[in-house]
């Protein structure tokens, strides 16, 4: 998912230690398939999103078909969840089940999770997708890490009252016809695109890397994004100079608001319609529809010079089940009721998009975005944060949104996260993902 990997645990473990809900329950070791009692802990870092609804109501679900499964549901804190986490691996004092975002984030942590393999039946692991960036070296033969909660999208949203308004006849395709549409929104009194950290407790600023992913889809094939990992693609090239550099023109062109470093407000904005366009995700479609209807629609950030034709579809978090529970069967239980219609039906009436073939959603902009690649040739990227090391990741969440309000040149914040880059380990700067 979205947010920056914080792996400090000295200064966490007191807090996890006074705060955490036992993950012992009375029934010992039983599967919620006998008529054992058991007490599972679930932790997550959800928020009040629609992830966090889905959770409960998917919690709601299981425990009523299994009476004897009683699962306690913990909200931590977003902004130092990992380390929270990680503090109670260590002490063994911690969940059975935790909220675990995919790709590099999961293989940080791999030592502390249970490898799903044997306690999912494979026939339930196979009607789930993207299970590749859930397992060890991205391999699902590897066996998975995590059971997706969801389908996300990076991706960006428009206003269609806002675009007729200004006599925008199509959503733009690539920078040129991006900066003519800024020019019309401006002209017709909106803020074309607008930022903030509002539906994020990420921190003061916004997060940079939902924007990033595009900026680099826009330079490069999901191949080629390797090389953003091993170093053969250098953080600082000449190539992403150029493309942060167009992405810094949105604001000193009016293209953005001004205040996107302090402003908490951004969703409203967009929402009531003083914004025509926000770059977000799949975790507030539920809260633009319900505000807008049908005025609102999805579109991919066209941060390219070609037209654009990639679209991050990815499986950006789930659950996992930590491996010091002693209630392994009956975690995977739970998790392998998600792969269940019904949990599927739960996900959907959330907002979100289940990550389980065959099943759908009834959210016309979710099916929007769904139809990206399915229908319309985009090609399916991962979320950069997710495939990128949290040391470069931590590094951009400083320095990028400096750029964009032109307080930073792209040369100076680039050269800092290839610095960062510089100073890993050898072997996670090798050609194999760890």
């Amino acid at each position: 998912m979205r947010k920056p990997i914080l792996i400090a645990i000295a200064v966490a473990a007191a807090a996890v230690l006074a705060a955490c809900s036992s993950s012992s329950g009375s029934g010992g070791t039983s599967s919620s398939g006998t008529a054992a009692p058991v007490t599972l802990t679930l932790w997550h870092n959800y928020g009040t999103e629609q992830n966090a609804v889905a959770t409960k109501n998917l919690v709601a679900a299981y425990t009523a078909l299994h009476p004897n499964v009683t699962i306690k549901i913990v909200s931590q804190p977003a902004d130092n969840y990992f380390s929270l986490l990680q503090a109670a691996a260590v002490s063994k004092t911690g969940p059975d089940i935790a909220v675990m975002w995919t790709g590099l984030f999961t293989l940080q942590y791999k030592d502390f999770l249970t490898n799903l393999q044997g306690l999912v039946p494979d026939s339930a692991l196979s009607q789930v997708q993207g299970l590749q960036w859930t397992a060890p070296g991205f391999d699902a033969a590897n066996g998975p890490l995590v059971m997706p909660l969801e389908k996300q999208f990076y991706i960006g949203f428009y206003n269609k009252a806002a675009f007729k308004k200004a006599g925008i006849t199509s959503v733009p395709t690539d920078w040129s016809e991006l900066n003519t549409a800024c020019t019309k929104l401006k002209t017709a009194g909106f803020t074309p695109i607008v930022y903030g950290n509002g539906g994020q407790s990420l921190g003061a600023e916004f997060y940079p890397w939902y924007d990033a992913s595009y900026l680099m889809i826009g330079q490069y094939s999901v191949d080629q994004w390797k090389g953003l990992y091993d170093g053969t693609v250098p953080w600082n090239s000449s190539a992403n100079v150029a493309q942060f550099t167009k992405w810094a023109n949105l604001e000193s062109s009016g293209c953005t608001n001004s205040d996107i470093l302090t402003k908490t407000n951004n969703l409203d904005d967009f929402t009531s319609g003083k914004a025509a366009m926000i770059v977000d995700g799949t975790w507030d479609t539920q809260k633009f529809t319900d505000a807008m209807g049908k005025n609102v629609a999805a579109f991919v950030p066209p941060f390219s010079d070609q037209p654009i034709k990639g679209v991050v579809e990815y499986p950006g978090d789930g659950f996992s089940i930590m491996s010091y529970s002693q209630h392994q069967q009956a975690a995977a239980d739970f998790l392998t009721f998600m792969t269940t219609q019904q949990a599927a039906d739960v996900i959907n009436k959330a907002g979100l998009i289940p990550d389980i073939t065959g099943t759908s959603t009834t959210n016309p902009v979710n099916q929007q975005m769904l139809d990206f690649a399915e229908n319309q040739g985009f090609t399916r990227y991962p979320m950069l944060d997710n495939v990128v090391q949290g040391d470069v990741v931590d590094t951009g969440n400083k320095q990028l949104p400096s750029v964009l309000a032109n307080k930073i040149s792209p040369t100076d914040a680039l050269n800092q996260m290839f610095n960062a880059w510089k100073q890993l380990p050898a072997d996670q700067r090798s050609s194999t993902y760890q």
